[in-house]
């Protein structure tokens, strides 16, 4: 039996190594199971790796898992990987259901220590049907706090720039109001390369590559359950599953379902590029009669108080300064590049082993509502 820090690693090439290494187990309850690595982006050994296998009898449904879209997130999304491929492969239908496994959808990111891709791209904002048609001034909110979100010049002082961004925060918050400093951070920018939440001036090759595996799985099976790991939003040490209104059922309905706690419906209207808002609408447009479950899993780290909001707000801006401008003090670096790491992949025990209990609800929650597990008898 593992010890809890056993599923957690400290690289890109060991978390890459354990999926690897995994696939064995797969293939002795999937026989057929295959596993893929493509390359992706500009530098050597950045891949992402697929694991794919059919129903070894009929192809009703199948089991997606995505992990880290956001990079550093990638960590806690491989312990997932980790903790389904060990442990609870078994109890899944594998006569009638398909799985698909991918480990590291932003190779770049996670291998950096990074939550965007070589090119500054959050990924999760870049997944546009036509995104030729994604106005310059999709984001006013983000235009008039500018100040907040892209970097300018080298970080001289942290505990200055903390209060300036501090003081900015404070203003933007009585000009334009706590919702509109949200709506900012959460709809995404395609104006400002450098800036945080970029989506993107055209599709990364890891949307290009992910778009193509959710046609080959709504065009293969009857239905598709996607379960996309991801860390920092929702409450400490808990999970938050985040699903698109395009599924159509309410919180309430939701969290009956699953029996979840945490459970938070969003609006296509208030988040452009998302990868779950895009697979929905790929299936209505494409793929009407297959069935989609598709939903974030998100691993709290902050939480959800207004002081946890300006913290989250401050790690974002200046880790991203950091990586265009640098800093004169070799501490502030480190001070920064902690912080991030503390909002994404927490060095903590107790965060960790929260993680692997609620990721282990999560998925039997939803591979018992799916209808996912075997039929013993």
């Amino acid at each position: 039996m593992k010890t809890i820090d056993e599923y957690f690693q400290t690289t890109y090439e060991e978390s890459r190594e354990v999926f690897w290494k995994n696939f064995e187990k797969v293939k002795s309850h999937w026989p057929n199971a295959e596993l893929t690595t493509h390359p992706i982006g500009k530098e050597e050994d950045n891949t992402i790796d697929m694991i794919y296998a059919e129903g070894t009898e009929v192809n009703e449904r199948v089991l997606f898992m995505t992990t880290g879209e956001h990079g550093i997130e990638g960590f806690a999304g491989a312990a997932m990987l980790d903790v389904f491929m060990t442990e609870l492969a078994d109890v899944i239908d594998q006569k009638r259901t398909g799985i698909c496994l991918i480990h590291a959808i932003n190779p770049w990111g996670m291998r950096n220590f990074r939550r965007v891709t070589e090119n500054n791209v959050d990924l999760n904002r870049n997944y546009l049907l036509n995104s030729e048609t994604v106005p310059d001034d999709i984001n006013t909110e983000y235009e008039k706090l500018l100040k907040l979100f892209l970097p300018d010049g080298k970080i001289e002082s942290l505990m200055s720039e903390e209060a300036e961004i501090r003081n900015h925060m404070s203003r933007g918050a009585v000009s334009e109001g706590y919702s509109g400093l949200m709506e900012a951070k959460g709809m995404g920018q395609f104006e400002f390369p450098k800036g945080v939440y970029f989506g993107g001036k055209e599709k990364e090759e890891s949307a290009v590559f992910l778009t193509s595996v959710q046609r080959k799985l709504l065009s293969s099976f009857g239905k598709v359950i996607h379960m996309d790991w991801h860390t920092a939003l929702g409450p400490t040490n808990e999970v938050t599953m985040v699903i698109s209104e395009l599924d159509g059922r309410s919180e309430k309905e939701l969290k009956k379902e699953y029996g979840l706690k945490n459970i938070q419906v969003f609006s296509p209207s208030n988040v452009k590029g998302d990868s779950t808002n895009h697979f929905y609408e790929l299936k209505n447009m494409e793929f009407p009669e297959t069935r989609l479950f598709s939903a974030l899993f998100e691993f709290g780290t902050f939480g959800t108080s207004m002081s946890a909001t300006i913290r989250e707000f401050l790690t974002m801006t200046l880790e991203n300064r950091l990586y265009f401008e640098g800093a004169v003090h070799e501490e502030d670096r480190k001070k920064i590049l902690s912080e991030f790491k503390a909002m994404f992949y927490p060095d903590d025990h107790d965060w960790r082993f929260a993680i692997l209990t609620e990721g282990r609800k999560a998925m039997e929650g939803v591979f018992k509502s799916e209808g996912l597990y075997t039929i013993r008898g």
